[in-house]
């Protein structure tokens, strides 16, 4: 008779696990299992199958290669195991010639650069499920889009487009479509938008002297080039200005293969922008966009050219215009087909729009809480959309999964989901926690880091501008210049005539009669004095 595992009430809420002879597992559930997860296909294993408490100690489920690009969710209340589920898949993604991109937004996953250490928790957990743990490093290049902790990933302001800009820079409508024209008038007159005073110089131009440019564009009022102006100013005082700009990130960096066949894992840091999640995450969405753009179709493929998982997935729909979440969903629903599969990671799956989270095929669903009406309320929409099963109560398992456990449903080979299963996870291979500053230092000098390293400020929008001021105020000094001469040398000149009336006009002139007067009396006076001969005494 096979052991099994029986995991006792006190013991699950201190995530302790003891192996003991528990009663045989249901035959049905097992056989379904073993149907549902073949292991003569390439494949990740998750973990072992559980049911009443008891651990069937062989690690059956598993999600195929071939079904990554079909995308998936995972999610479960804080605490619950999320990150290291994530952390599980991707280096067995890694181990498989499989490149990955992931967040690391609370900075815990970067230990997946290091071999593990062996634990209690941990040798007890792999006999558990009968998976054979081996400490493990894997290759990792560090991200960051502030160049502390990781290669510096920037992007061009005219990259992210105005609809992503208008996510960052938090615009209503109105405001989003007064952007769409200013980029707009910048491909046209051939202004490049790199940083964002590119784009601060462009609304300072077209809010003043510009403003008649824009006529045949529709115009914008004063009070919205002044919103943007104040939201761009925002962004900048925040330090944001470090993540536009060039070089821009290239995106074929994160498509890596180790020279031992073992795929990259790109790992964006992101524990010092946590006050920014509109940015980081629109950034995340920004870099999948670029790559359905960039890659060309490949149809279904053994294993996926990348994966892509999307923490704090919630952040990316808080707030998001309609157009944004349509964009979403095109590049999610159509993405695929380039090869790239994506895993979103959050709380609860109504985080997700409805139309994203009909795309994701396969779900790793991690406990949830029902400790108020609303999380009530929930925990049974979740539970309607996981697939029907004789063998659990979905919606009372959910609330007493304990951490590391999940209720996992795969598509299969032929792209039929499976019936969920309880599923006992395998512990990663990796450390199970941060990099040092000191492990991180090195990291920070890699060739990939130092491309990236230092930004370059060539000619775009504000220089082109600058120089126009320029010329213009060297214009409009010489029309000045010249216009005074002009004046100058159109002026009358005074001739003998007007002297002559000036002479005249002084003649008789009160002051002038005065003068005559007494000079006469003086002339008058000395000529009667020759002719007399009179000497003066």
């Amino acid at each position: 008779m096979p052991q099994f595992y029986i995991i006792p009430a006190a013991a699950r809420v201190c995530i302790r696990w003891f192996p003991v002879l528990a009663r045989a597992m249901n035959d049905a559930l097992l056989a379904a299992a073993i149907s549902a997860f073949p292991t003569d296909l390439p494949g990740i294993t998750l973990g072992a199958v559980m049911h009443d408490g008891a651990i069937d100690p062989r690690p059956l489920v598993r999600l195929p290669l071939a079904m990554m690009t079909r995308h998936g969710l995972i999610a479960g209340a804080t605490g619950t195991g999320k990150t290291k589920t994530l952390q599980l898949m991707a280096e067995q993604l890694s181990a498989q010639g499989v490149p990955v991109f992931l967040a690391d937004v609370k900075g815990d996953v970067g230990g997946i650069a290091l071999a593990g250490t062996a634990h209690p928790k941990i040798d007890e957990r792999a006999r558990a499920t009968g998976h054979v743990w081996q400490p493990t490093g894997f290759p990792v290049e560090l991200l960051s889009l502030t160049g502390k902790t990781g290669g510096q990933l920037r992007a061009t302001v005219s990259d992210f487009g105005p609809l992503l800009m208008s996510k960052v820079l938090g615009l209503n409508e109105t405001q989003s479509s007064v952007l769409a024209l200013v980029f707009k008038y910048c491909d046209d007159k051939g202004l490049l938008l790199l940083d964002l005073s590119d784009l601060r110089e462009v609304l300072q131009y077209l809010g003043d002297e510009g403003a008649a440019e824009l006529k045949e564009y529709g115009g914008m009022s004063k009070a919205t080039v002044g919103v943007l102006l104040r939201n761009i100013i925002g962004l900048e005082s925040q330090g944001a200005d470090r993540f536009f700009g060039e070089p821009a990130f290239d995106l074929n960096d994160l498509f890596s293969v180790e020279r031992d066949g073992r795929g990259l894992i790109s790992v964006l840091s992101l524990a010092d922008v946590q006050d920014k999640p509109a940015l980081f995450s629109t950034f995340m969405l920004w870099m999948l966009a670029e790559m359905y753009a960039m890659l060309p179709e490949v149809g279904d493929l053994a294993k996926p050219k990348l994966v892509f998982f999307f923490d704090e997935a919630h952040l990316l729909f808080d707030d998001a215009s309609e157009s944004m979440r349509d964009e979403i969903e095109k590049v999610v629903r159509l993405i695929r087909s380039k090869g790239v599969g994506v895993f979103f990671i959050t709380q609860h799956p109504r985080d997700i729009p409805e139309t994203v989270l009909g795309q994701l095929g396969n779900r790793v669903q991690h406990a949830l809480r029902a400790f108020t009406p609303d999380d009530e309320k929930q925990l049974r929409s979740t539970a309607r959309t996981i697939p029907k099963t004789g063998f659990y109560d979905i919606e009372a398992l959910l609330t007493t999964l304990g951490t590391g456990e999940a209720l996992v449903s795969t598509l299969t080979a032929k792209g039929t989901p499976t019936m969920p299963f309880a599923c006992h996870l395998v512990p990663p291979s990796s450390r199970m926690g941060p990099l040092t500053a000191e492990e991180i230092a090195p990291r920070l000098t890699t060739p990939q880091a130092r491309k990236y390293t230092t930004a370059v400020d060539r000619d775009s929008a504000r220089e082109m501008l600058e120089r126009k001021y320029a010329a213009a105020a060297q214009a409009a000094q010489m029309d000045a210049s010249v216009s005074a001469s002009a004046k100058t040398a159109a002026a009358p000149k005074v001739g003998a005539r007007e002297e002559e009336s000036a002479l005249g006009a002084f003649l008789r002139s009160p002051v002038a009669r005065t003068i005559a007067v007494t000079i006469a009396g003086t002339l008058t006076r000395t000529l009667l004095g020759a002719l007399t001969g009179t000497r003066r005494r």
